[in-house]
């Protein structure tokens, strides 16, 4: 490696750790024997026997990879069966299956829009949407966080132009809900689409927002979702009607220039969806679980299943952390760029896979490590 380029990560890697913003990879074992409040199995579906097992019957009878694009030999049946029921439990009439949720961000963005495309998007919105819209070399107006008038301010100036709407209907590091019958119904009136990330949404609200709030099947809303969180799994859809899912088969690179959902994940994802269907209760579990810590930890309940619990800094929040993993509890970290507000924070996920008794054991572990240092 050059000079330049040597001394020039030396300067960042410095930058990084002046401000405390060193970030590492941490390889974890299959049993660590820390309990997990840290991740997005926000269900415990991903160690689920039934899903578990549903993986490897994919894997065996498709095999380790799909094998191609999904426009040579890599659309499978599994995938098929994955879409059908994916989208009928959302309210949609149609569904994409795509590697991951990231891609299917980035491929509804970037096949719809474009230079003579309007992007009004939250401010919070997720880092894949951002870069999607990047990709699209569409015009953007970022609005503030869920500021449904400056969406309809920038709507009333969108002069005659395609407009996307982008948010999310339950946000990733706050975890506040998005006002979406509102947004909904501005894009109605201005002829605009409105696309909303169920990432955080689908699962620990059933079958997500959109349909809970009433919106699902409206020509004008689409949704899209990640399988790797509530499903427990890897992947990504998108949902919505059948003519903009023939566009994205036609023209979405993510799609288009990428290998096939693996089949063990599709087959995860949709065991993973059936006992969703069929076990309400763990979405109640979750419920239940991030109402009781939001009180003892003396913050805001979110609509999702994360608790945002603000540090006075990054060093403060990274040290919080690290006390709670020293008593056996695994927590998020969020520090900026990660945050859209700046603020440092413990990201605590709440999950209905915890057993109850460690369940018990790390709300007491998180109210003493908040304690000390908040």
């Amino acid at each position: 490696m050059s000079a330049t380029w040597s001394d020039w990560l030396a300067g960042q890697a410095a930058a990084r750790e002046a401000a405390g913003l060193v970030r590492t990879l941490r390889p974890r074992a299959s049993d660590d024997g820390l309990v997990d409040l840290a991740g997005n199995d926000y269900l415990g579906l991903a160690r689920d026997p039934a899903v578990v097992e549903a993986a490897g019957a994919a894997a065996r009878r498709w095999g380790a990879g799909a094998g191609a694009s999904r426009l040579v030999t890599g659309s499978l049946e599994l995938h098929a069966d994955l879409e059908r029921e994916l989208a009928a439990y959302v309210g949609q009439p149609a569904g994409l299956v795509l590697s991951t949720g990231y891609h299917a961000n980035l491929a509804i963005v970037a096949a719809l829009g474009g230079p003579d495309v309007l992007v009004v998007s939250d401010a919070h919105i997720h880092a894949s949407l951002v870069d999607a819209v990047r990709l699209s070399r569409s015009t953007l107006t970022v609005v503030p966080h869920s500021d449904v008038a400056a969406v309809r301010t920038a709507l009333e100036a969108a002069d005659g132009r395609r407009v996307l709407v982008l948010a999310e209907s339950v946000y990733s590091v706050l975890g506040d809900e998005a006002p979406l019958v509102e947004l909904a119904a501005l894009c109605e009136e201005h002829g605009a689409l409105l696309v909303v990330d169920e990432a955080h949404g689908l699962g620990v609200h059933g079958p997500g927002l959109v349909r809970e709030r009433g919106l699902a099947g409206l020509p004008h809303v689409v949704v899209t979702v990640t399988l790797s969180k509530a499903l427990g799994s890897q992947g990504g859809a998108v949902l919505g009607p059948q003519p903009l899912l023939d566009h994205l088969v036609n023209r979405a690179r993510p799609l288009i220039f990428d290998t096939g959902l693996a089949p063990a994940a599709a087959g995860a994802a949709l065991e993973a969806l059936r006992q969703l269907r069929a076990r309400p209760e763990l979405t109640d579990l979750v419920t239940r679980r991030r109402h009781d810590l939001a009180a003892t930890l003396g913050v805001e309940p979110t609509a999702g299943a994360v608790l945002s619990v603000p540090m006075p800094s990054p060093q403060v929040a990274v040290a919080a952390q690290a006390a709670a993993r020293d008593q056996g509890v695994a927590v998020g970290c969020f520090r900026p760029p990660s945050v859209p507000d700046g603020v440092s924070r413990l990201r605590v996920t709440v999950s209905a896979g915890v057993p109850q008794a460690d369940w018990d054991r790390a709300v007491e572990v998180l109210l003493a490590v908040v304690k000390e240092h908040r």
